[in-house]
């Protein structure tokens, strides 16, 4: 029989021919051979020249029982813990486990997700209609410094509210008069980030809080990156500025677990003050022939592995695992801090308080020098406004720091000509 053409859509001038649903299968062998060979393209985590999208830890004993705790759930569904108990109840632990962490009052709830974007979404979608029901707000809007994640724009856009993004001052920390300029009578939610993605400095969150407290108004400490960074700094002895629940202010957390908590991707918690809100995010539809639908994510079939990942993970680190790698950690930022700073022009951006960092350079193109590094297997973010350059610090970095800064100085030694804007993203 012969193959039939490929379909080509008429209406997108120039767009190659769409790959063909293949007529018969190949055997494993050549699937993986080919699976493998262009996987060489990807970036380069394993030997720790990534510095974000993965947060390895370069533990054989972790990635073992990541890689157990995966595979033993590899097709079951999490949309129905009724169907698999062992699911739901592992579930209700790690909620336990985050909330705890992040000092969550017993009378609070809160939902797994599938990342820091599902949580915001979550989270904007229960203070809109924590809005229109206890305030009869119906043309509301979400204020946040621009540094804050974009999926607090891209949830606004989702749910139909106005997103209102303000300026940063020169640490590049929100800006608290000009924040609360933008706030008015349909505000449904003030955002903070503890600490946030471009240059991983903490906003002002108990002032932030206050006065969100004071106009009745929900207050989010987005610690998608900071909730299993803070709490082990703070157990280490590192002055923290208050982030979480024990600021009156704070009603709601995005807490992801695939960041520094080291899991599989896919696990993320949305934590609130008060339990009877997660009914604002509950989705519950009953004139289905099969039944009753309900649930309180986006998505309506889940993966289970990444709550068994995360459950396996949390149980087996425990507190002074999470703690001892933290302790690591934050010497290998050091090194890579010194570093930079040592290099002639290199600066680093605003008063980073964890494992992320940005730098530019005063007398160079830090563009150009990235370009460099790009040419020699690193993978760096680019941040704008001012230019520069971001690395989320992985346990994996630790082994690599002398290799890194010695291309770093090369690259500050030859770096050419600006040729990249490469955006960099979570």
């Amino acid at each position: 029989m012969a193959t039939p053409p490929s379909r080509v859509d008429e209406n997108v001038p120039n767009r190659p021919a769409r790959t063909p649903f293949p007529p018969t299968g190949q055997s494993a062998a050549a699937v993986f051979s080919e699976l493998f060979e262009r996987k060489t393209a990807d970036a380069d985590w394993q030997r720790g020249r990534t510095f974000n999208l993965v947060y390895p830890t370069g533990r054989a004993d972790v990635d073992s029982v990541l890689s157990e705790a995966n595979n033993a759930y590899l097709f079951e569904n999490a949309l129905n813990p009724t169907r698999f108990p062992s699911l739901g109840t592992m579930q209700t632990e790690v909620l336990d486990m985050v909330s705890s962490l992040v000092n969550a009052p017993l009378s609070g709830g809160a939902g797994f997700s599938s990342g820091g974007t599902e949580s915001i979404l979550l989270s904007v979608l229960v203070s809109r209609e924590r809005g229109r029901v206890e305030r009869g707000i119906t043309k509301g809007n979400i204020v946040f410094p621009s540094s804050a994640h974009p999926a607090f724009a891209k949830a606004a856009f989702y749910t139909g509210l106005e997103a209102r993004a303000t300026p940063l001052t020169p640490e590049f920390t929100a800006d608290v008069a000009q924040l609360f300029e933008r706030v008015d009578e349909n505000t449904v939610l003030i955002v903070g980030s503890a600490y946030g993605f471009p240059h991983g400095v903490i906003d002002p969150i108990e002032e932030l809080s206050s006065g969100a407290l004071e106009r009745g108004i929900p207050f989010h400490s987005d610690t998608c990156i900071g909730s299993f960074v803070l709490p082990f700094m703070e157990r280490l002895g590192h002055a923290i500025p208050p982030f979480d629940f024990r600021l009156p202010g704070v009603t709601q957390m995005s807490c992801d677990i695939h960041k520094y908590g080291y899991v599989t991707k896919g696990a993320s918690v949305i934590v609130y003050r008060d339990a009877a809100w997660l009914s604002h995010q509950i989705f519950d539809y009953d004139i289905w022939p099969p039944g009753r639908y309900r649930n309180a994510s986006v998505a309506g079939a889940r993966a289970a592995s990444p709550v068994a990942a995360s459950w396996a993970l949390l149980t087996y680190l425990g507190e002074d695992g999470y703690t001892e790698i933290m302790r690591g950690l934050l010497e290998t930022t050091r090194r890579f801090r010194e570093g930079v700073t040592a290099l002639p022009g290199l600066k680093i951006l605003g008063a980073s308080i964890g494992p992320l960092m940005s730098f530019t350079s005063e007398r160079d193109d830090i563009f150009a020098i990235a370009d460099v590094m790009d040419t020699r297997g690193w993978h760096l973010n680019r941040v704008h406004n001012p230019s520069g350059v971001q690395m989320m610090i992985a346990p994996i970095h630790g082994a690599h720091v002398d290799e890194f800064l010695a291309d770093l100085a090369h690259a500050v030694a030859d770096h050419g000509v600006a040729r990249s804007t490469m955006v960099g993203y979570t």
